[in-house]
């Protein structure tokens, strides 16, 4: 009798929610839905979290990471930290991260996400106390075709590869990398450098390897798998006590299948050679995701997983006047603001657009869903100044918590595209660390995340 209660409860949160989106209204989803998923588990019992780290990583799925996060963010009325300017839409990469980087507009943060190295320091400097980190790693395998092909244009190492071949570059790696190259980070153990860890450190090291994983388990509180994204989202929303709204997602920032190269066998396994220390570090992390899914209960976690894609299916089917979105090249999409960047012309990422046939109402709902990153940065750093000098307009001039200094330096807006420019100078202090001649500066063997 209590799961035909349980199917029915089900049944009625779906076509509520089905009506309910089919309007295209903004609704405020009430965490009953999700109580026959992990009862016992129930996160509505606290307050939403609301401070929060998100170490965006690189071809992870991150993007759509943050577009969530971002949307929480305005929803919740939260101040996000973003880029100066002179550093583009991430922070100064690959600069280990500095509170200098943060906008002024954008201080006193509750969330943090954009493109950064991890410096541990820099960030408890500048969060509240009760900031959980949150990251997302990848299959490395998979993940390094993903940066090889996205980054051909702009990493020397793949450049001097004859003919883009991956194989070639996988045959003789040292003959095509060069660890201080600037984004030589691209091309080895991306995922460590991007932690704030040394990627260039001796394979055979595997101290190495686990002094390192221990720092990061000992800072994050969830490392989320890009494979499991659903499932991570799911473990997300019991850490962050969230609701089934604050995580609906449309996937950003995809590769057509065209753009993808086939991995030969073989190749997976020297991949997962050559970037070693990614290799340690995603295995670990991907056991230890199972056993936090096995703590929360397998059964109630599909439950919910199932649930969320239902839900997810209306919401896009609601946003695209009745039907299933398809992807679309940037070339053919109307609206400039949803045209995804383009790395290279021999990659196509592609991106959506909204169906005129929908109202104003559904339209403002569903744009933030399909944003890319860097036009939704801008919109929400607009948004935020405004906010910012609101506050400040009736008051005197306050010095902040954080001293700006000058960036005499403007790097482009893409500053992956034009290599030849410059990094931003900025004068030094305690959490900026010191930087090497090529920005990009080894950690000497330590394991400590961005010290």
């Amino acid at each position: 009798m209590k799961w035909q209660k349980k199917i029915f409860l089900a049944l009625i949160v779906i076509c509520t929610v089905s009506l309910l989106l089919h309007h295209g209204g903004h609704f405020t989803w009430n965490m009953e839905a999700f109580r026959f998923g992990c009862s016992h588990q129930y996160p509505g019992s606290k307050p939403k979290h609301t401070n929060i780290v998100f170490l965006k990583t690189h071809k992870t799925a991150s993007t759509t990471m943050q577009n969530i996060l971002f949307r929480f963010a305005e929803r919740n009325n939260l101040m996000v930290a973003l880029p100066v300017q002179a550093c583009g839409h991430q922070f100064c990469y690959p600069r280990s991260f500095s509170s200098h980087f943060v906008h002024l507009h954008t201080l006193r943060p509750n969330l943090i996400t954009n493109h950064m190295r991890f410096n541990k320091t820099a960030l408890q400097r500048l969060m509240p106390n009760d900031t959980l980190y949150i990251t997302i790693l990848r299959e490395p395998a998979s993940m390094f075709e993903s940066l090889f092909t996205y980054y051909s244009r702009h990493c020397m190492s793949f450049r001097r590869v004859p003919n883009g071949s991956l194989e070639a570059f996988l045959a003789e790696p040292f003959r095509y990398y060069r660890p201080q190259e600037v984004e030589s980070m691209y091309a080895r153990n991306t995922l460590t450098f991007d932690l704030g860890g040394d990627k260039d450190h001796p394979s055979k090291d595997l101290a190495y390897a686990q002094n390192f994983v221990a720092e990061v388990e000992k800072v994050f509180s969830l490392v989320m798998i890009s494979e499991y994204f659903d499932e991570s989202l799911i473990l997300l929303r019991h850490l962050l006590s969230w609701d089934l709204e604050d995580i609906l997602y449309v996937k950003l920032n995809m590769r057509t299948e065209s753009s993808k190269k086939r991995l030969s066998p073989g190749l997976p396994e020297k991949i997962r050679a050559w970037n070693s220390i990614d290799t340690y570090l995603y295995e670990y992390f991907n056991a230890s995701f199972w056993l936090k899914l096995s703590d929360l209960g397998l059964d109630c976690v599909a439950k919910e997983v199932q649930l969320l894609r239902q839900v997810q299916e209306r919401l896009m089917r609601s946003c695209f006047g009745g039907k299933m979105p398809l992807p679309r090249p940037a070339a053919e999409i109307k609206n400039k603001d949803l045209r995804p960047w383009q790395p290279s012309d021999k990659v196509d990422i592609v991106g959506y657009d909204l169906p005129v046939n929908i109202s104003h109402e559904a339209q403002e709902h569903c744009l933030k869903y399909i944003m890319p990153e860097i036009s939704y940065t801008r919109i929400l750093l607009h948004s935020q100044s405004l906010r910012h000098r609101r506050s400040y307009q009736n008051r005197p001039p306050q010095k902040s918590h954080i001293l700006q200094h000058h960036m005499r330096t403007t790097l482009p807006r893409h500053s992956q595209v034009r290599l030849s420019q410059p990094a931003p100078s900025v004068d030094q202090s305690p959490d900026s660390g010191t930087e090497s001649k090529s920005n990009v500066k080894r950690s000497e063997g330590t394991t400590k995340l961005g010290l």
